[in-house]
């Protein structure tokens, strides 16, 4: 079992909670504000420097710890602060001066006043305005007149203050507190400060006319009062656009947001690097060199999930890190940050791995188009090698065929054709260099469909050309892989269906480019096959898919468009033709 410290308040732990019932003044949350006003309201009438009135002040300022708005009261103190607590306790009691209360009575008015604006209902507001009208009260009516001439205790003004005064917090004690409707501890810094600037100027500034005028205290302050009225109704209407004033509101947030100005330089510096940068690391290391010109900013670090990682500026004991989309970073900062500067932080960390992210996403998109580019290459390279093969079957075919017969047509048959298979090998083995292809020369028309029909003799095959004479040329490369892969699928198909015709056409269309089609009067594809016929693999029986997807390719790159042009059980069509035809 761990034992407790003896002293709670110089842990710097968070206090557990324990589930008994709430502390008096949690349950009723007014409590504390209203006897620790009583407390200074005995300690103010009872006199400075008696004993009465010190013990009324240590009271008071007991009761002002546990109301205290500025510490949470789930942490406990450590020891620096605890000391400082004490102190100022020790400089309030003993002090014995009106000006040191006279301070402390606008600390105090700042404190409940800074608060109000946190709260969002009625309710709730009404305790802590109560309070610091009284707090304003007894600062000009009993502290202010204390200064310089010290009031008699049976002067009018006294009575007023002893007996009269009390009334608000009387008030206070009998307005019901609910725990729930109190804001967080925090209060608003800003409000805090002007408010505590605003009385010290109104009693100050009090003082001061009464010093130029002569005049009475009471008239002096009303003086003041109605000075300072004025200075507000006119900074009030300067504040919004007035007559073509572009106004002093604007003007302040104009200020403000001019604080940001290298946070927004390095913005605008992160999207020019994400525009000019692709490699990931290269990218988070510039990064982190721009992010360095942000004043409060001393070392980043940084780690990618993909193992790369770096650091740029000099390490300091105020460290906060982040992790946003695989990207830890680790932020090095001159001064220990607050929740203003953390947030800040957050929003940059957010920008930084949000960019990171896309990066990361660009090169792996790199990567995998560039092994679909392989893929594509290796697959193409494949289709034709398959033909290639085919040709040569088709060429013993036809010597096996011919065996016995005139060795001197079966010598000029190979002469024609394996210069053609050594070509297109060539172009094959082509593809697969860095270095772009050459451009295939057309050849003649008529001349490519003879040597076709020689290559494919020894099949049931009607060749047929129309409107071609020795002028019409097309491109050897796209026809023989077009061709080969509509044959050899028709083939295919005829020795797994019963096909009775398989029928090639060569013709020109109007505009004098060659058309190719292939039929045969075997049964339809089937729709599923045919919709993803051109547009990616597709697995089948008859080897229709593969090889005709490719083809495509090949046919849009040379702007030509392969289609299926009829497809009916006894008429199925394969054409290739010019785009636009």
């Amino acid at each position: 079992m761990q034992t407790p410290p003896l002293n709670p308040m110089l842990s710097d732990e968070p206090q557990r909670g324990a589930d008994g019932p709430p502390a008096p003044t949690q349950a009723r949350p007014n409590l504390a504000l209203a006897l620790m006003l009583l407390t200074l309201h005995a300690a103010l009438v009872l006199g400075l420097g008696t004993g009465a009135s010190r013990a009324m002040l240590l009271a008071h300022f007991g009761l002002f710890l546990l109301w205290q708005p500025v510490w949470s009261g789930t942490r406990r103190l450590v020891a620096s602060r605890a000391l400082m607590v004490v102190s100022g306790g020790v400089l309030l009691v003993w002090a014995d001066t009106w000006w040191l209360l006279g301070i402390w009575i606008a600390l105090l008015f700042a404190l409940i006043g800074g608060n109000v604006p946190g709260m969002r209902a009625l309710r709730p507001r009404i305790a802590p305005l109560v309070a610091a009208l009284y707090l304003l009260m007894a600062l000009l009516m009993w502290v202010v007149p204390n200064l310089f001439h010290p009031v008699a205790t049976d002067s009018f003004l006294a009575l007023v203050v002893r007996y009269g005064l009390p009334a608000p917090l009387v008030m206070i004690l009998a307005l019901p507190g609910d725990p729930r409707d109190q804001s967080a501890q925090g209060i608003d810094p800003v409000s805090t400060v002007l408010l505590f600037l605003m009385v010290i100027v109104l009693t100050l500034g009090a003082l001061f006319v009464q010093q130029i005028t002569a005049n009475e205290y009471p008239i002096a302050l009303v003086q003041t009062v109605m000075g300072l009225a004025a200075v507000l109704f006119l900074l009030s209407w300067l504040w919004d656009p007035r007559g073509g004033y572009a106004g002093f509101g604007q003007l302040v947030s104009r200020y403000f947001l001019s604080l940001g100005v290298p946070f927004e330089r390095w913005m605008h510096s992160l999207a020019d690097l994400a525009s000019r940068e692709g490699d990931p690391q290269r990218f988070m290391t510039l990064a982190a060199e721009r992010m360095l010109e942000l004043p409060w900013l001393s070392q980043v670090e940084w780690s990618s999930r993909s193992g790369t990682q770096g650091s740029s500026g000099l390490p300091t004991q105020h460290q906060t890190a982040f992790e946003l989309r695989g990207l830890k970073l680790r932020l090095h900062t001159k001064w220990r940050p607050g929740p203003a500067l953390l947030l800040h932080m957050h929003l940059l960390a957010r920008l930084l791995g949000d960019y990171h992210d896309m990066k990361e996403r660009e090169r792996a998109q790199r990567d995998s188009a560039y092994l679909q580019a392989i893929y594509e290459t290796g697959s193409r390279v494949t289709h034709d090698v398959k033909n290639l093969l085919q040709s040569l079957r088709s060429l013993c075919a036809a010597a096996e065929s011919e065996a016995g017969a005139d060795d001197a047509s079966l010598r000029l048959l190979i002469q024609r054709q394996l210069p053609q298979v050594a070509q297109r090998l060539q172009n094959t083995l082509e593809k697969l260099e860095a270095r772009p292809q050459s451009s295939v020369a057309d050849v003649v028309a008529v001349d490519w469909l003879r040597l076709l029909a020689q290559r494919y003799a020894h099949e049931d095959i009607r060749f047929t050309a129309e409107s071609l004479d020795e002028t019409v040329k097309l491109p050897a490369e796209l026809f023989d892989s077009v061709a080969e892969n509509l044959l050899q699928n028709a083939l295919e198909k005829r020795r797994l269906k019963p096909i009775g015709t398989i029928a090639l056409l060569l013709d020109r269309d109007a505009a004098g480019f060659c058309r190719l089609s292939v039929r045969d009067d075997g049964p339809a594809v089937p729709d599923a096959v045919a919709s993803r016929l051109f547009s990616g693999p597709v697995a089948s029986e008859n080897g229709l898919g593969v090889g005709l997807y490719q083809a495509s390719r090949q046919a849009v790159a040379a702007g030509y468009e392969l289609t299926l042009a009829d497809n009916r059980d006894g008429d199925v069509r394969f054409a290739l033709a010019r785009t636009g035809a």
